[in-house]
């Protein structure tokens, strides 16, 4: 699996300096806010479940009912070879119209000149509603090439029945730290039949980002620089070989087993976690799952210092090259900024970034879709240090600390070399 992990990632980078070749031209011709004449037809990918997958399709059934001279093909797979596709997609200039996109990977594609700056198509796509941080997630060196769908928050995913079970209470998630967090789940671990644990998953690649910011530092800077001391990735690989060696989490081969499962596939989905260190936004999909009553509690260690932040949960995103780019701006307004729509997709993509449609969706909710909310409204009311977008390469930067952990995880790396490998080879991927 580690080997996988590396040729994903090669067969990511040298997609991508194809399309950086492929970028040299793209402005040129694409042909922006131009009037569509006739029918027209635009592709639209995403990922995500069979839930994501039916909510979504009714959105696009309701924009082509308003926008009958437009027809949108819907393009969807699950996460885990989404932008590998993606990427040889844009390398042969057939990509979609409208492409969802996630973390860093705006500014990857941004800056290598795949991606349309959407103040071509202010016509058709009004942002003037957004909120201003929501706004400024989409921006690459003051361009904006994103739309949000909504904002999240990294989180702990709970089971109660699971604690229950187990005879441990829920921890106090207003104090606990990292050492409680181990503590507590080795607890359930031990208390729980055979195949289920106290937590679902070692620390996760965002995690590291929070495990910096609650030191002051952060995974990069303004600049593009890395962030981070070689100390702090070096505990955090510590801390995450701690969490599988006190059986707080599954074993090494079990962690890697569940990589880029679906989340029906998840420990926290199948019933046999009691957390799971993800997005908020992943609640409602997990409780759906799990049948159970799941809750969210902040991070551990956010005393003194927070590390948490809200950050977009995913972005709309238009090819460069793209024949129709005034039928995508449309759709691409009409998912962010039309009630019906709105009413339909509700808090899936995360909590609307327009505040009217935070409105409109309040009392649809369920109660997981209103827990989301409450958590983003909660984190957005603290003071948090500044995000800033991961540079060009960065999106190589969470396939090294995926195989850099399972290395760890497996006792092929220390801690200690396995940062010094971290900061080798994160420097090297954004060349700096």
């Amino acid at each position: 699996m580690a080997r996988s992990n590396i040729r994903r990632a090669r067969k990511s980078l040298a997609v991508l300096t194809a399309v950086a070749l492929f970028g040299l031209t793209a402005c040129s011709n694409a042909a922006p806010n131009q009037a569509e004449s006739g029918p027209v037809e635009i592709r639209f990918s995403w990922w995500g479940n069979a839930t994501r997958a039916e909510l979504t399709n009714k959105a696009i059934k309701a924009f082509e009912a308003e926008n009958p001279t437009i027809k949108v093909k819907p393009e969807y797979g699950d996460i885990g070879g989404y932008f590998d596709k993606l990427a040889t997609q844009v390398a042969a200039n057939d990509a979609p119209d409208v492409i969802t996109m996630g973390g860093a990977y705006p500014a990857e594609y941004a800056n290598r000149g795949a991606l349309l700056d959407l103040a071509k198509v202010d016509g058709p796509l009004d942002l003037s509603g957004f909120d201003e941080g929501a706004l400024q997630n989409g921006q690459v060196d003051g361009r904006q090439y994103g739309v949000s769908t909504g904002a999240n928050a990294l989180s702990i995913v709970a089971n109660p029945a699971v604690f229950r079970a187990a005879g441990v209470p829920v921890p106090d998630d207003s104090t606990w730290t990292w050492e409680d967090f181990t503590r507590v789940a080795a607890d359930v671990t031990a208390k729980s039949p055979q195949g289920t644990y106290g937590t679902a998953t070692v620390l996760t690649h965002d995690s590291l980002d929070a495990f910096a910011r609650q030191r002051g530092e952060s995974l990069y800077t303004k600049d593009g620089q890395l962030g981070l001391e070689q100390d702090t990735v070096r505990d955090y690989f510590d801390y995450s070989l701690d969490l599988s060696a006190t059986r707080a989490a599954p074993s090494a081969s079990e962690t890697v087993e569940k990589l880029n499962v679906s989340t029906e596939q998840t420990l926290m989905g199948m019933g046999q976690a009691a957390m799971m260190l993800t997005w908020s936004n992943s609640l409602t999909a997990l409780s759906k799952a799990s049948g159970a009553e799941l809750q969210l509690l902040r991070l551990p260690g956010e005393s003194p210092t927070p590390g948490i932040w809200l950050q977009s949960s995913q972005f709309y995103t238009i090819s460069a090259r793209s024949k129709h780019t005034e039928a995508a701006a449309k759709l691409v307004s009409f998912l962010v900024n039309n009630e019906e729509a709105a009413k339909v997709v509700q808090s899936d993509r995360g909590v609307p970034s327009n505040p009217e449609m935070r409105a409109a969706i309040q009392d649809l909710l369920t109660p997981q879709g209103k827990a989301e909310a409450a958590y983003v409204d909660e984190i957005g009311k603290l003071k948090f240090a500044p995000t800033f977008i991961g540079p060009t390469g960065s999106t190589a930067v969470a396939e090294i600390t995926a195989r850099i952990n399972t290395e760890v995880l497996f006792k092929r790396l220390t801690p200690e070399k396995a940062a010094e490998q971290w900061i080798s080879e994160s420097k090297a991927a954004i060349g700096k």
